[in-house]
């Protein structure tokens, strides 16, 4: 089979054999992945990653031990835990200390023709999703686990800093159950797709506002993304960390503690919450996609991926 592998920054295409099926796991075959700023990260050095990446997937099911699941269309969470530790037993294994986590640490990604996945970790997909919109179930959840974390009242404005793949999931589920979205950002053509949903938009172009929200999220990307979400938020507010920057980030402590901030790092969230957005008018994914490429030429699409203001590219 080919897979994709990264090491040292450079993206290639190897010939590898099928992984065997450990019982309790499924073998699959990708459909349809998609590239993140995570795995952009990755092969920027981000964990010192070396081997196959890709966490966002739609696959079908080879091989495996429930008869049931053999040939359905599957997403899957990426955390693979241990299933006996405190936090397994908590219904958050993905913080299990013992994880390993798709394309990211210690177990091959999705961006091969055939990987491996816990069955527990797969939720079949509706038939009537169709691929290309089903494989934004996994940034979905990310976005949705910002309600699970904090509590949010029904109607209250939220700000969302970023415009970028995730700032856009954020700024669409949010708007999508009920929030007043506030969205900033650089780029006129990206705001536009939160826009035609309900969002209120605006271009970043100078000051933003200072104290402004009770409820801000940093979706930048950027070192910087912090600083400027803590000073929008008024004194007692949250901040809401949805970006993954590859290295340290200088942090001015001073106005987080002389205003008391809240700050809620946010990572991962729970397929179930997210699932019933794949068929919600209100969050239209596929306009996100800017590109898709077969998976032999994945250095292409890295490549077009990592170019300025490009949203989201497919792997098929």
């Amino acid at each position: 089979m080919i897979a994709v592998h990264l090491e040292d920054g450079a993206v290639t295409i190897r010939n590898l054999p099928v992984p065997p099926r450990p019982e309790g796991f499924a073998l699959l075959r990708l459909l349809a992945g998609g590239i993140c700023n995570t795995d952009l990260e990755l092969q920027r050095g981000y964990y010192a990653f070396a081997g196959t990446p890709g966490h966002e997937f739609v696959a079908e099911v080879v091989e495996a031990g429930a008869p049931a699941l053999i040939g359905k269309r599957v997403a899957g969470e990426i955390n693979l835990a241990c299933a006996h530790c405190e936090w397994c037993r908590q219904g958050v294994g993905r913080h299990c200390p013992n994880r390993t986590v798709l394309g990211i640490v210690k177990h091959p990604g999705a961006f091969a023709e055939f990987f491996t996945l816990p069955e527990r970790n797969l939720h079949v997909l509706p038939d009537d999703v169709p691929t290309h919109r089903a494989v934004f179930l996994e940034p979905l959840a990310a976005a949705c686990e910002i309600l699970d974390q904090v509590a949010i009242p029904l109607g209250d404005p939220v700000a969302v800093l970023g415009d970028g793949k995730l700032g856009l999931l954020v700024a669409l589920v949010l708007n999508a159950h009920g929030y007043r979205v506030h969205q900033f950002g650089r780029h006129a053509a990206k705001l536009a797709i939160a826009a035609g949903a309900g969002v209120v938009t605006e271009i970043a172009a100078g000051a933003l506002p200072i104290a402004a929200y009770d409820w801000v999220v940093d979706a930048t990307g950027s070192p910087e993304g912090l600083r400027s979400a803590a000073a929008m938020a008024r004194p007692r507010g949250t901040v809401i960390l949805k970006s993954t920057v590859h290295g340290a980030v200088p942090v001015d402590t001073a106005p987080i503690i002389v205003n008391e901030l809240t700050l809620v790092g946010s990572r991962c969230g729970r397929f179930e919450a997210a699932l019933p957005l794949l068929n919600h008018p209100l969050v239209r994914v596929e306009e996100l996609i800017a590109a898709r490429f077969p998976l032999a030429e994945a250095p292409q699409a890295f490549a077009r991926a990592a170019q300025r203001g490009v949203l989201k590219v497919l792997l098929e």
